[in-house]
């Protein structure tokens, strides 16, 4: 692994870090466009990258730092959890059926959607 990779890979995890603390995003919204535009993945090496990241409990230490100013509902956040759990499993599904060109049009038009909703909003 050359250091021009290794150091995207610090830029990518500290970048996605940062946000995922600042206004909880990062996997899919910081990692997967930074792994296709820094290191050529494809979307879906992108998208499994981003995913297994998150296997491990990197943001522990962000939640410790919401759930000790009250910042969390529990109960919210564990059937989100449990949810997110099924979803993801059929997400994934569709997703490596489609064509690449396909689904970063998907991924693109949701982060327009969201993004517009949220300038838009009053």
């Amino acid at each position: 692994m050359s250091i021009q990779i290794i150091l995207s890979l610090v830029l990518i995890g500290i970048l996605a870090g940062i946000l995922s603390g600042l206004v909880g995003v990062g996997g899919g919204v910081i990692m997967v466009p930074l792994l296709v535009l820094l290191l050529g993945f494809s979307q879906h090496q992108a998208q499994g990258t981003s995913l297994a990241v998150l296997v491990v409990p990197v943001t522990a230490v962000a939640v410790y730092s919401y759930y000790k100013e009250g910042y969390i509902d529990w109960r919210y956040a564990a059937i989100i959890a449990v949810f997110f759990v099924i979803g993801g499993y059929f997400g994934s599904k569709i997703a490596i059926g489609l064509d690449q060109r396909m689904l970063k049009k998907i991924f693109g038009v949701i982060l327009l959607l969201i993004a517009g909703k949220m300038l838009l909003e009053k």
